[in-house]
């Protein structure tokens, strides 16, 4: 039996539908929640226990970690799926080529290469690289009218994302920031799978950050409603099948532009202006158990198969799925709850930080305001039982 290597952040779901396939399963991962599923060969970086803080995400994590524990795993097997977190370029040549999925992906992680790569085909915003913060000032004197934000070069989930103002003073040390136009708007993604000689998009999807919840001017990434239409754009948008299309007609552009395999996915803001590309990412999106419980295909299997050659034909959309990522509103001790659409659970008794992220919610109907509301009232259960076992803040 072949052997496949699944590494990233949490491997939760992606190892749910991997135990479906004919594969002998790896895993290495930061996170390893309660209902993560057990494999004979599984490392696990953050060990969660009864009484032990599960600490500060963003200062703890280093993709470097994974790989380092996960080296004799990537000489054993012979395939490897990186999952957020960890990018096929963090791996030497030779161990890229048993990456199922893209090999190469510095075009498009470098935001700044990215945008100047597409800034002639499609509407982005205006981008510049920094060398320092006093640069970043000087470029918004010289533009009055327009918002900025300030990004760091590579990174994902939203992070370290924020509006440019004068009192800032940040030392870049080591990392390197862009600075960006603040597009304001509707955030959409389109999910596309494509093999080196067909590319077809699965679903376009309504993305969700803090901004949605009333963090204001926070863009960390909290979930998705698929499919789009409509009623789970949750704007008053007049024509969502000509929104559709786009999305669809320039996401398989870029796929194709960038020589793109596998399961892959594009981000837009949609405004008066129209549609403007964010950015695009070159691995299987959160989006992962949304697509499998709305279209009833297995995403991975899927993904393989797009990679050695085949996409398979995509099914109509049965039903709408909601996920969200609940962030804990305090420092708190986590507690089981009788609720049967939470997943990503801690282990009990461990200690979730304020603002870290908790569980995340995922919930499929037919009927998308029922789906909603049960999601919804899913979400105020779970941040009152956060602060029912909120622990004295550290």
């Amino acid at each position: 039996m072949e052997k496949l290597l699944l590494i990233g952040i949490d491997t939760r779901s992606m190892l749910n539908s991997a135990l479906k396939l004919d594969y002998d399963i790896y895993s290495t991962s930061y996170f390893s929640t309660s209902d993560t599923p057990t494999v004979k060969n599984q490392k696990i970086i953050l060990k969660e226990s009864d009484g032990e803080s599960c600490g500060i995400f963003e200062d703890n994590f280093d993709s470097r970690s994974i790989l380092e524990m996960s080296q004799d795993y990537i000489d054993e097997v012979d395939y490897i799926i990186p999952i957020s977190g960890v990018s096929p370029n963090d791996f030497s040549k030779k161990d890229r080529k048993k990456i199922l999925g893209n090999h190469d992906v510095g075009r498009i992680e470098n935001k700044f290469r990215f945008y100047k790569e597409i800034e002639n085909e499609f509407s982005t915003p205006m981008t510049f690289h920094l060398s320092d913060i006093g640069e970043a000032f000087e470029i918004n004197e010289n533009h009055p009218d327009i918002q900025f934000i300030l990004k760091p070069l590579k990174g994902s989930g939203g992070y370290d994302i924020n509006l440019l103002n004068n009192d800032m003073d940040i030392d870049f040390g080591d990392n390197e920031f862009i600075l960006q136009e603040y597009v304001s708007g509707i955030s959409l993604s389109s999910s596309v799978l494509s093999s080196e000689n067909e590319t077809q998009t699965i679903t376009n999807t309504r993305l969700l950050t803090m901004n949605d919840f009333g963090e204001e001017n926070s863009f960390i990434y909290v979930g998705n409603i698929l499919p789009l239409t409509d009623k789970s754009i949750m704007s008053d948008i007049n024509d969502i099948d000509n929104i559709n299309k786009e999305m669809k007609d320039t996401s398989e552009r870029l796929i194709e532009k960038f020589n793109l395999i596998g399961s892959n996915g594009v981000d837009y803001i949609l405004n008066e202006n129209g549609l403007y590309v964010i950015e695009i990412n070159p691995r299987l999106q959160g989006t992962f158990e949304c697509v499998e419980k709305s279209f009833g295909i297995n995403m991975l299997e899927a993904h393989i198969m797009a990679c050695q050659g085949e996409v398979i034909e995509i099914p109509k959309a049965q039903c709408y799925t909601y996920k969200k990522i609940i962030y804990s509103p305090t420092r708190m001790k986590y507690h089981p709850m009788d609720l049967d659409n939470i997943y990503d659970l801690p282990h009990i008794g461990s200690i979730t930080e304020k603002d870290e992220p908790l569980l995340t919610i995922i919930d499929s109907d037919a009927d998308f305001e029922k789906l909603y509301e049960k999601v919804e009232l899913t979400g105020e259960i779970v941040n009152k039982s956060a602060k029912r076992n909120q622990l004295d803040a550290k």
